[in-house]
């Protein structure tokens, strides 16, 4: 019996580090989060009163969050869709056996790469590339494509094509390769019995492709939905820190920041957002697991 519950000492005792971890940096903030987005919380004031659902009230009634909340789920969907569609494509194309397209792990790699540098670098490449004197413009008057410079960073529908641009280069290789682990992982055997029954290769795909990676699509869709819902980094460099022009990339986490770091530090209001995003994400996330779960088969046999 001690020796038994020795054992199990040693197994909470390698699980410890995860859950401390996850209940003070995890857990905690989340928790603290709320508590602060139904006060009045400020960096200016030594005390904080309880103001029950002011701050959501304030928030709602503002033109700046709304517009946040739109360009939040605008610059995701847009970017979002032609990281599935691209990836779906290049993962059926290096996965058919019967294309057989050599340097397959080269082109993953090249597809991989982007998403090993860091944001900041990134915008910071791309806001050098299209400023006034950057070489877009030098190659565009050069060329005698343009007649005079373009400022491109006052332009909103640039800024908006350059934010989904770059989030959509930075993660569709990732999900190419998630998607493609999930392709080999299905029999060959099913697509030769489908092939000697005369499908084509829209119908094994549609029939047989989609509904077994199901599940790796439901994890891809999740992860970049709250990804795209804490959209900061990219559309932060690329401007000058507050959405511009005209709030055309300005996010949901940008606005909190703008919040955090005004002159009078509204930690209440910021966290108010915070706790709308997490809701937000919560409530779509659980909508996509319900609409995309395996239903059970309810015809059911019964025994005479």
């Amino acid at each position: 019996m001690f020796s038994k519950v020795k054992k199990n000492t040693y197994g909470y005792l390698f699980v410890a580090p995860f859950i401390i971890g996850f209940l003070l940096f995890g857990l905690y903030p989340v928790y603290n989060t709320i508590a602060l987005s139904f006060t009045n919380t400020s960096m200016m004031k030594p005390n904080a009163d309880f103001v029950g659902l002011l701050n959501f009230t304030r928030l709602f009634a503002d033109h700046t969050f709304l517009t946040a909340l739109k360009n939040t789920w605008s610059l995701w969907i847009m970017n979002f869709i032609p990281q599935i569609g691209i990836a779906l494509l290049l993962a059926v194309w290096f996965t058919d056996t019967r294309l057989k397209i050599k340097g397959g792990g080269f082109f993953r790699m090249l597809f991989y790469l982007p998403n090993l540098m860091m944001p900041a670098a990134i915008a910071a490449l791309f806001f050098s590339l299209f400023s006034y004197y950057g070489p877009v413009n030098q190659f565009l008057v050069r060329e005698g494509i343009i007649p005079a410079a373009v400022n491109f960073i006052e332009s909103a529908p640039t800024m908006r094509f350059l934010v989904v641009f770059i989030q959509w280069w930075m993660w569709f290789g990732q999900t190419t390769i998630v998607l493609m682990a999930a392709m080999t992982s299905i029999s060959v055997s099913i697509y030769e019995a489908a092939l000697a029954d005369g499908a084509n290769g829209w119908q094994m795909f549609r029939f047989i492709t989609l509904p077994l990676i199901k599940p790796v699509m439901i994890y891809v869709l999740v992860t970049s939905l709250v990804g795209g819902m804490q959209m900061f980094d990219v559309p932060m460099l690329l401007t000058d820190g507050r959405g511009s022009p005209s709030n055309s990339i300005l996010t949901n986490n940008i606005l909190m920041y703008i919040k955090f770091r005004s002159s009078q530090g509204l930690i209440g209001s910021a966290s108010a957002i915070g706790v709308v995003v997490f809701i937000m994400t919560s409530f779509v996330a659980l909508l996509i697991f319900y609409a995309l779960r395996e239903k059970s088969n309810k015809n059911v046999v019964e025994e005479s």
